[in-house]
């Protein structure tokens, strides 16, 4: 056997043993999940709020959480659609591709990206002292969508950088200013990638729990305002792991599963609409 050959069995075998060791991990959290919070699940988990001392072993629900982390999560990927688009297209559309201004923007990106989302609760606790807020859904909101928008811009980034070029410049050869280009032609070619970029923020959103913990707070109640305290689910599963009673524990493994369920129904619903507007792009 030749060098070449062995080479490529090497790096098969290690891409099979990475691939397995994927599928095994999830596989192992899902059991977990599974076979602790199955037990302890029952419909007053999702359908009613936590009744006094829920936290003590008491009776009660978690729809607070379930609630104020849909709010907060949609929200932030809301504010993050409105600030990432705009940028990407203006990088992709408008600016000159290697100018500094872009290898800037794209760098700055690449580094938020990698900052732990605990600063970017910090920094949006600076944010609601700076302007006299308190711990809120609006200030919940705004802390995940700066851990968000990194994430988001770059994906949506990537897969504007895939359009091939011809198509750019056959619809300004057709009279089609840059404007109309970006609208009727960058975003129906990308909008499967966007959509993409749009629900893995969306999930990256609502699982995290150390931007939340100074800016959302917690609450017993739905939020009823942008001003209220907000509970959200990774803080609910923390706090209920955290006390010394066992049916209290089993019953965060129960949050935890509707986490995976929420996160899991976004994944299959991006799987659709992935498929159903592939159909539209140019090959």
């Amino acid at each position: 056997m030749d060098g070449r050959k062995i080479e490529e069995n090497f790096f098969k075998m290690l891409m099979i043993a990475s691939t397995l060791l994927i599928i095994s991990s999830l596989v192992l959290i899902l059991t977990t999940v599974v076979v602790k919070g199955l037990p302890a699940m029952n419909l007053a988990m999702i359908t009613q709020t936590p009744k006094g001392g829920y936290y003590l072993g008491k009776e009660g629900g978690i729809l607070n959480a379930i609630v104020g982390s849909l709010y907060l999560a949609g929200g932030a990927t809301f504010l993050a659609i409105l600030i990432s688009l705009p940028v990407v297209i203006y990088l992709n559309v408008y600016a000159d591709k290697d100018s500094p201004l872009v290898n800037a923007c794209r760098f700055s990106l690449d580094v938020l990206w990698g900052v732990p989302s605990i600063v970017f609760g910090a920094f949006g606790f600076t944010i609601m002292l700076f302007f006299g807020l308190r711990a809120s859904l609006l200030g919940g909101i705004i802390a995940v969508s700066l851990l968000i928008l990194p994430v988001m811009s770059r994906a949506m980034d990537e897969v504007i950088r895939m359009i091939p070029e011809e198509l750019l410049e056959a619809s300004y050869s057709l009279g089609a200013t840059k404007l109309e280009t970006a609208l009727k032609v960058v975003t129906r070619q990308a909008l499967p990638g966007i959509l993409t970029a749009v629900l893995i923020a969306f999930g990256r959103g609502i699982g995290d729990a150390a931007s939340v913990i100074f800016t959302a707070g917690f609450t017993d109640s739905i939020p009823s305002s942008l001003f209220r305290p907000a509970a959200t689910l990774p803080l609910a599963i923390f706090f209920q792991l955290g006390t010394p009673f066992p049916e209290v524990q089993e019953r965060a493994y129960a949050s935890a599963l509707i986490l995976t369920g929420v996160i899991l129904i976004v994944s299959i619903v991006s799987r659709i609409l992935i498929t159903r507007f592939t159909k539209h792009i140019v090959k």
